[in-house]
């Protein structure tokens, strides 16, 4: 094939800086906008921070009678502390013996001063407190239990080994043979001569340790660790330990009826011990692990005033900018020198830069505001009344188009008086029903919780059940599609919903 040279004409989009920047800004969640405005005004001197809440009357005035006050309180306050100085030295001299014993002790002689501020040791522990933000570990809690137990050499160098095999939950995840094998792999001869039965002995001692019921290798046996410490005059003990140890697995499908057969335990008792199972900790490990939590920062405030919605920007959210006038009235119009073009430059920026800002926050209440609108009966009633909503209906009623929708409301939240909720919560799909209309999928979650709330447990409902009684209600759906609702809440199925009354 010959190459030519073409001329063509044509037309395509191009999207602009300005453009990409403000895509960009609008899909940034909270903290990653705050960052990017923090790394924009470090960047740019033409930005700065609007604090024009701060009266400026006011600072010079409480600046100078802070700048002037203290003179005259400072040179009191240093004669006063050397007066006090020398009348402290002048005291400790004359107390002091001429001849001390050889065998006495300071504290026999001088009393030990305390300080004479409660407030600096209240400083001071505040302060240890303060520095002791490390969390603590589960291996970590383990090990230091274990360097206060008395044991040989040896038996701490396997304790070592079994606690570095615990996982956070608590239970111990590598099998004992394996162990061994680790210590029959080495070539001196004190490990090699180590069994099985030492290394279960050492399990046993570092599963004494707290929390209890942990280096279990099975949930069965963390449980029965855990009601073997109970005290001996435990109710019902002797039942629960007999069930946790041998028929599990039915307290696991609740079969009761079976359960009762085998171990031979008649409901009465049964349901004893049951309930004192319910009292132990299946994950013992998650009483030591802490997990900091997680803050969502609204973007958006949600309040009813005067029995309307109202819908404002979360002050908090974002610092207000502004362009530097001082910087900004260094520039010369026909000076083209580096250091003027540099300032036109960063002028420029500083421009677009608040421009997009404005441009996300003005998208972000439009959209807040339209969703609002449409479900005031969620704000009002809860979840039961929350209206079907794609993000369609949202982009055709305000003129935008559904990916500017999707980046609106993603990682975007909404501070309303029943919580706080993402955006993207609202949007949900729908489910006709019978006078042929339609119906949230989240407000038929909420009308499963409610019935599923409310049945016995003795015989609870099942997704048939549950399906005809939505039918009533005048809402057809599928018994699969009532299955996948309930596993979104996390609800078991009904044979492991049955309790026994």
């Amino acid at each position: 094939m010959k190459q030519a040279l073409q001329l063509k004409i044509g037309q395509h989009l191009t999207m602009t800086p300005q453009l990409q920047q403000a895509i960009r800004l609008l899909q940034l969640s909270t903290l990653d906008l705050q960052q990017e405005i923090q790394e924009a005004l470090e960047s740019n001197p033409m930005l700065e921070v609007n604090e024009d809440e701060l009266s400026p009357e006011a600072a010079p005035t409480q600046e100078s009678s802070q700048s002037e006050q203290p003179v005259a309180e400072t040179a009191s306050s240093n004669t006063t502390e050397s007066e006090e100085i020398q009348a402290a030295d002048s005291d400790w001299s004359e107390n002091i013996p001429e001849e001390l014993s050889t065998d006495s002790s300071w504290e026999d002689t001088y009393q030990t001063v305390s300080s004479s501020s409660s407030s600096s040791h209240d400083f001071s522990d505040m302060e240890m407190e303060s520095n002791d933000t490390a969390d603590e570990t589960l291996q970590d809690h383990l090990y230091w239990q274990l360097n206060l137990t008395p044991m040989s050499d040896l038996d701490q160098l396997i304790a070592t080994n079994i606690i570095d095999g615990i996982n956070v939950d608590g239970y111990l995840t590598i099998e004992l043979e394996s162990i061994l094998e680790h210590f029959q792999a080495q070539k001196e001869e004190q490990l090699n001569s180590i069994e099985l039965d030492e290394i279960e002995a050492v399990l046993r001692r570092i599963q004494q340790f707290d929390p209890p019921g942990v280096a279990g290798r099975n949930l069965s046996e963390c449980l029965a660790i855990q009601l073997q410490q109970l005290p001996e005059d435990t109710e019902y003990q002797t039942e629960a330990l007999k069930i946790v140890s041998q028929y599990i697995h039915l307290l696991g499908n609740h079969d009761y009826k079976q359960l009762m057969r085998k171990a031979r335990i008649r409901e009465p008792q049964l349901l004893q011990a049951i309930n004192l199972i319910q009292t132990l900790n299946p994950k013992p490990g998650s009483s030591i692990t802490s997990s900091q939590s997680e803050y969502v920062i609204p973007d958006v405030l949600v309040y009813k005033e005067k029995d309307v919605w109202q819908v404002q920007l979360n002050p908090e959210v974002a610092p207000k900018l502004r362009v530097n006038d001082s910087y900004a009235g260094l520039i010369r119009r026909a000076d083209s020198s580096p250091d003027n073009t540099y300032l036109k430059n960063h002028l420029q920026e500083a421009r677009w830069f608040i421009k997009s800002l404005l441009s996300r926050n003005d998208t972000l209440m439009k959209v807040t505001r339209e969703i609002v609108s449409r479900q005031e009966g969620f704000l009002d009633h809860g979840d039961e009344a929350m209206r079907p909503m794609v993000l369609h209906d949202i982009a055709e009623a305000v003129e935008m188009h559904e990916s500017t929708i999707s980046r609106v409301t993603t990682q975007k939240f909404m501070h309303t008086p029943r919580g706080i909720f993402e955006l993207k919560y609202f949007f949900s799909s729908h489910v006709t029903t019978v006078n042929g209309g339609t119906c949230s999928s989240t407000a038929i979650r909420a009308l499963i919780k409610k019935l599923v709330a409310a049945e016995s447990p003795v015989k609870p409902l099942s997704d048939n059940k549950i399906a005809q009684l939505l039918e009533e209600q005048g809402i057809n759906v599928a018994r699969r599609t009532i299955a996948k609702y309930r596993e979104s809440l996390n609800i078991p199925p009904s044979n492991e919903r049955k309790r026994l009354v």
